[in-house]
């Protein structure tokens, strides 16, 4: 009961004052800090970005008593105080071209009243490099710029492009200001969630180390499997008597559920620390990260290009492609990784090829949950009671019972949808059947205008086949002509065929047969 568990705390000073767990990265800090000088990392939203940007404050502006036990207690022989430049850009609702300006302009002034102010420095382009210049000047030692959630802005305008535009316009001359200023800069890292691409805010910015994909520093946010047990073992054991399971099974689930974030090929696989400190805080496996923040942006970007959703598992792609991100680019698969819903499975060095997958079961699960209603005529409130019935009847045999509600997911489909309806009902297939998966076995394969699925539960066996503008006869007499149940004749469940047809002059379920 003594443990404190920093849940949201992501100020160094405050955490460590106040006897918070701390997963010492320092000894990666200062090997930044010793090799380099202007750095770049992309990370998922409560990963410990803020905590790190707030770690190297504390370390550059001298507060070697926050570090006592700290591997950088022992590295650090000097101590040297430096100005800071700390911006934060995740403080905003970014909805208006004058909401990145007030945000600058708020930052501008707080700086300018500590280091002095230019009246001929116009713009805030102009106002940073002088803040840069001054500070430098007046402490007599370079300066350090820490700049968190860079992206912000980008992101929140990504299916806004006029807006964006403006806001990658801003924001690339604001940040070129590093590069003017490279004299009077000792230290510099920007953060965010995604990476814009170099030709856009970054292109004034080609002296920036991009570590987002390095292996060197790809524990540097996240808890290690080593880092679990190092700190944490006991918790562990507190979780597994809580839960009424052994310690190896409660490894077991901490792995499947918040484990497999891979930010390169051949790196340790890292767990959400969010979810963890949470699960350990309220001795409950639960969907802690998925729940503090619903990807809309994600959603949004994938309808606008009707992306179908089953790729998501199939997606096999290169370096550059998820390196960055080209705000005009119809490709959501680079903002999905970068968010953090997807990580590197594996990699084939002769092609240079990423294989990408969902990290974990509470992503998996979340994703799916929270695209549900953004697709089927269903609530997010009542969409996890929907699934919940369709599992109980397909455990029981309720075919009908089945196969009315899925019929009602497809109502009132929108007619902006119709030249894209075919995906559109695969996505909802996909969807339904893949969260019905975390309670059955589902077997689940696609191919253009066709869906063939197989359910299995303790007692039946359903194969089935979808048909779009023909007839549930025609259906049925696929899975008849090409033997699709003859796999499991052997089978002691039951086994139930039904054919099932779409309409595009219903937009729903037309017909199905049961046999």
């Amino acid at each position: 009961m003594n443990r404190l568990y920093p849940v949201g705390i992501q100020n160094f000073e405050d955490l460590r004052s106040r006897g918070y767990i701390y997963v010492d990265k320092t000894l990666l800090l200062y090997n930044l800090v010793q090799t380099g000088k202007y750095y770049f990392l992309s990370r998922p939203r409560r990963f410990g970005k803020s905590l790190m940007i707030s770690t190297l404050e504390a370390y550059f502006l001298g507060k070697r008593e926050l570090f006592k036990g700290l591997a950088m207690e022992s590295l650090e022989k000097d101590w040297t105080v430096h100005p800071v430049l700390h911006m934060d850009l995740n403080t905003e609702k970014y909805d208006t071209e004058a909401s990145l300006e007030n945000k600058l302009e708020l930052t501008l002034k707080q700086w300018e009243a500590e280091y002095g102010h230019n009246p001929d420095e116009y713009s805030v382009a102009t106002r940073f490099e002088g803040v840069i210049r001054r500070a430098a000047k007046k402490m007599g030692q370079k300066v350090v710029i820490l700049i968190d959630e860079y992206d912000k802005p980008m992101l929140q305008a990504i299916t806004n492009p006029k807006l964006q535009t403006k806001f990658r316009n801003t924001l690339k001359a604001f940040y070129g200001a590093l590069k003017s200023c490279d004299g009077s800069i000792h230290f510099a890292m920007l953060t965010g969630v995604t990476k814009f691409s170099k030709v856009s805010v970054f292109s004034d910015l080609n002296n920036l180390m991009d570590i987002s994909m390095d292996n060197r520093y790809a524990e540097l946010c996240g808890i290690s499997d080593a880092e679990l047990h190092q700190y944490f073992d006991e918790d562990i054991h507190s979780l597994a008597d809580t839960l009424g399971v052994d310690y190896a099974k409660a490894c077991e689930l901490l792995k499947e559920n918040y484990d497999g974030y891979h930010f390169c090929y051949k790196s340790v696989g890292m767990y959400n620390p969010f979810s963890l400190l949470n699960t350990f805080a309220k001795k409950q496996i639960g969907s802690y990260w998925f729940e503090t923040g619903t990807p809309t942006y994600l959603v949004e970007l994938m309808k606008l290009h009707h992306y179908p959703v089953e790729e998501i598992e199939h997606i096999v792609t290169s370096g550059p492609v998820l390196d960055s991100i080209d705000a005009a680019s119809t490709d959501p698969v680079p903002v999905i990784y970068q968010s953090g819903y997807l990580t590197i499975k594996d990699y084939n060095a002769e092609f240079e090829n990423y294989t990408l997958g969902f990290p974990n079961r509470e992503v998996e699960q979340g994703f799916l949950r929270f695209l549900l209603p953004h697709y089927a005529s269903v609530s997010i409130s009542k969409s996890p009671y929907e699934i919940q019935c369709f599992v109980g009847e397909v455990r029981k045999g309720d075919v009908d019972g089945f196969l009315s509600r899925l019929q009602t997911f497809f109502d009132d489909t929108p007619y902006e949808l119709a030249r894209d309806r075919e995906v559109h009902y695969q996505n909802i297939l996909y969807i339904v059947f893949k969260l019905m998966g975390f309670h059955t076995e589902v077997e689940y394969r696609t191919s253009r205008g066709r869906v063939d699925l197989v359910l299995k539960t303790s007692n039946y066996i359903y194969v089935m086949e979808f048909k779009l503008n023909g007839t549930a006869e025609e259906a049925m007499q696929q899975i008849e002509e090409k033997g699709y149940a003859s796999a499991f004749a052997s089978d002691s469940r039951k086994v139930i065929k039904v054919g099932v047809n779409f309409s595009d002059e219903t937009r729903s379920i037309e017909r199905w047969i049961v046999a």
